[in-house]
């Protein structure tokens, strides 16, 4: 995980400039997810939030096949995605870091149904996010991606361009 500097998030331009990376993973998971979703790379596939207890930081979005998960890391198995999103949030905190899953059941690209869940909409960035997650996920050979992780039931499997060898 990487720990933005303070007012990044609040920066338009500094925001923007941050490598795809670090951008998805820091606040715009969620577009990520919904441009997956809007022109799925591989069938049967479905979103999924983990929430934070209250007065806890840690919100993400992720797509999913149930053994399968697919974020800003690349593909890898769901349960070790967990584990290393949830110990690493735990991790920043004395104690009582929790959070609980859900299927996501509303629109990751619209404006008002991320706003009502304190998100940013599409919309709300300096320039377009969709585009620049749909060039991200070019950017990936999906389904090598996906039975690597497979293969690799011990770690994250990171994502390689399609032209890396």
């Amino acid at each position: 995980m990487h720990r933005m500097k303070p007012g990044v998030k609040k920066d338009p331009e500094r925001r923007w400039a941050l490598p795809d990376r670090v951008f998805f993973g820091n606040g715009a998971c969620h577009i990520l997810a919904g441009v997956y979703l809007q022109d799925p790379p591989l069938p049967g596939f479905y979103a999924e939030r983990i929430i934070p207890g209250d007065g806890f930081a840690g919100n993400h979005i992720y797509v999913t096949d149930g053994t399968v998960a697919f974020d800003y890391h690349g593909y890898t198995i769901r349960a070790h995605l967990l584990r290393y999103y949830t110990n690493n949030w735990a991790g920043e905190y004395a104690q009582g870091w929790h959070c609980r899953l859900e299927r996501v059941d509303f629109d990751l690209l619209s404006t008002i149904a991320l706003n009502a869940r304190k998100m940013l909409g599409p919309d709300q960035y300096l320039h377009d996010p969709i585009k620049r997650a749909r060039r991200y996920l070019q950017q990936i050979d999906h389904q090598t991606a996906y039975n690597k992780a497979l293969q690799r039931r011990d770690g994250i499997f990171l994502m390689k361009p399609k032209s890396a060898s």
